[in-house]
């Protein structure tokens, strides 16, 4: 199908990345990129998103596999400043996840969606588990309620609980949603399919430890990345996350539409009378 049969082509969704800043000269300072990846080189729990490695994983090697696979400067002598994410390797992306939901939505797959940077990310999981489940998929969600002792992001411990809003998962905390890196969630929403003896999903579709749990325990995980979270991309690398999609994950809800449109537009799911993005 055309970009203009489709109405939400590469071309447009290229010019509303670069111009939100969800790509392009994006918002995510250079020297947190560059410590975020000596973080990841130094296996800090937090920035390994539950995943673990097989290749050595060096600064300089975090470094060139971020600047390959996101676009951002390959010079590690640029510390200060912007740094870039390739919009065409977003859209790239995006095309392999699309194929992705279009094989699960295919043969009906059991899906789980989480989400470990609410509110900005929550809506376009929503909208996936939506199409998905309007395609016949069963959108999981094991593991309600229950309370779990995570790492959030910038602060201590908290004792949380894994809820779900419109087949979502994330963790609460009081009247809270909580950013966290954390893969223990994940982890404990597998051991509660397995325990139970029910079917664990053919696909998760997450972020942050959320997906890298999901990547770890053999499943099949894509998502969402930002250029200073580098765990998932060499996930990719190795084999354990199916597909990470490039892209500023800090940015106003709003502005995600396009991207949510253009993923369900080329996985074949879309029904213009119950688009709500």
């Amino acid at each position: 199908m055309t970009d203009a049969a489709l109405g939400h082509g590469r071309t447009e969704l290229v010019k509303h990345l670069v111009a939100y800043r969800i790509a392009g000269d994006v918002a995510t300072p250079r020297d947190n990129n560059l410590r975020n990846y000596r973080r990841l080189a130094a296996r800090i729990p937090e920035w390994t998103f539950g995943l673990t490695f097989r290749r050595r994983w060096s600064f300089e090697d975090v470094l060139a596999m971020m600047a390959e696979r996101v676009g951002v400067d390959p010079d590690p002598a640029y510390t200060i400043g912007g740094d870039y994410i390739d919009p065409e390797l977003t859209v790239d992306a995006l095309d392999r996840m699309s194929q992705r939901l279009r094989a699960a939505a295919a043969v009906r797959e059991p899906v789980l969606f989480a989400t470990g940077h609410p509110p900005m990310l929550l809506a376009i999981h929503q909208a996936l588990a939506m199409a998905l489940r309007r395609a016949g998929c069963p959108v999981l969600m094991p593991a309600a309620g229950e309370r779990v002792s995570v790492d959030v992001y910038g602060g201590p411990p908290r004792r949380g609980q894994i809820v779900y809003i419109g087949g979502v998962a994330m963790l609460a905390t009081s009247a809270s949603l909580r950013h966290t890196h954390s893969p223990t969630p994940m982890n404990l929403m597998v051991s509660a399919l397995d325990a139970a003896g029910d079917r664990r999903p053919g696909l998760v579709i997450a972020d942050h430890g959320w997906a890298g749990a999901a990547g770890e325990a053999g499943i099949d995980a894509v998502g969402f990345a930002d250029s200073n979270d580098p765990a998932l991309f060499a996930g990719e690398v190795e084999g354990k996350i199916a597909v990470s999609v490039p892209m500023d994950d800090g940015i106003n809800p709003a502005h995600y539409g396009p991207v949510t449109r253009y993923l369900v537009d080329r996985a074949g799911l879309r029904e213009d009378h119950h688009e709500t993005w």
